[in-house]
């Protein structure tokens, strides 16, 4: 048992170094969703929770961004996920992202994969799992809306763009009842959105997106009072300092963004919670704040879970609009059962 022990641990420390390795390549720009009540929806960017809750879960997000901006983003995700029968160690699932931004629309969907490994004989000891996932996503643009100032522009001669992109993805999670850490690249691909031609050069293309995740549960009143912090980081541009001097046109990037969230659960029923999401500059350290954000969501005694979240905007957007919204629907599978055994926390 000692020398299991020590070898699992040796596992776990040689996976957080490979992931520590991964964040260190070079990141570019974001085109992934964003969400708020990103804790219900984890799947979308980490394979590695599939299972992760020893029942089966599922939750339906909607949000708009910047309410009152003409085609800002509007996004809506599913997400399916459960403890492969018979088999507890392993976990699978699937989730599917539409999300419409201006005049371009993407829809993806993936199946998950995850395999676990418990580290102890208890809850406190913590389980890891390791996951994949497939998929494929389906960009197009509807280029015949916009208002062209050049009508002879080659990059806006195509009115109906579309492209299906496959991809793969892998995630690495480590959860406790009051612990947990992930990290996960969810699309590994990058592909060109534009081809070359003889007498112009169209540049666009996907970004690779890396994420961290990290939080924690703090009883205060035993199970019935539970503070929760989290910490979600989503980048595209570590290395946004790089620039290509020859070709300046080709310069991309964006900031690493952050959540910091702090949320308080009662009774394992009400789960109220606030964030702040902001950015950081790779080398300048500049940072531009985004919002400030509220949500709630509440457990009915069937298993259901609804939940709203409100951002209120800090940026030079809060002129034409002042905020973004979500809202959640979600059904937890044997949740009774799960809640007398042993209460999960994330």
């Amino acid at each position: 048992m000692k020398t299991r022990s020590h070898t699992l641990r040796k596992g776990l420390l040689s996976l957080l170094l490979l992931l520590g390795l991964t964040f260190a390549l070079r990141l570019e720009a974001q085109t992934d969703a964003m969400f708020t009540k990103y804790m219900f929806n984890s799947l979308t960017f980490n394979p590695a929770y599939a299972g992760s809750k020893e029942h089966m879960s599922m939750a339906l997000i909607h949000r708009s961004q910047w309410l009152g901006v003409q085609g800002g983003p509007n996004t809506q995700s599913f997400t399916l996920h459960t403890p492969f029968k018979g088999f507890d160690r392993i976990g699978i699932g699937g989730s599917i992202v539409n999300q419409n931004v201006g005049t371009s629309h993407m829809v993806s969907a993936n199946l998950s994969y995850a395999y676990r490994i418990r580290l102890g004989q208890n809850a406190k000891a913590g389980t890891i799992a390791v996951g994949m996932q497939g998929g494929v996503t389906n960009w197009r643009a509807n280029l015949k809306n916009l208002d062209v100032y050049n009508t002879m522009d080659e990059a806006f001669s195509e009115e109906f763009p579309s492209y299906w992109l496959p991809n793969f993805g892998f995630g690495v999670y480590y959860y406790s009842k009051y612990f947990f850490l992930g990290g996960s690249v969810p699309n590994l691909l990058e592909h060109d959105l534009r081809e070359l031609n003889l007498t112009t050069e169209k540049y666009a293309r996907t970004a690779r997106h890396y994420y961290l995740s990290i939080g924690g549960a703090i009883p205060v009143n035993g199970d019935d009072l539970i503070i929760k912090p989290m910490v979600l980081v989503k980048s595209a541009a570590l290395f946004s300092g790089m620039k290509n001097e020859e070709d300046p046109f080709k310069n991309y990037g964006s900031p690493t963004e952050f959540n910091v969230d702090l949320s308080i659960l009662f009774r394992e029923v009400l789960w109220v919670g606030a964030a702040f999401r902001s950015s950081v500059q790779a080398f300048t350290g500049t940072s531009s704040y985004d919002s400030m954000d509220v949500w709630a969501s509440y457990r009915l005694n069937n298993g259901m879970v609804v939940g709203l979240a409100y951002d209120y905007t800090l940026t030079e957007l809060q002129k034409p609009s002042k905020a973004s919204f979500e809202v959640m629907l979600g059904y937890e599978f044997d949740f009774k059962t799960e809640k007398a055994y042993s209460p999960r926390y994330f």
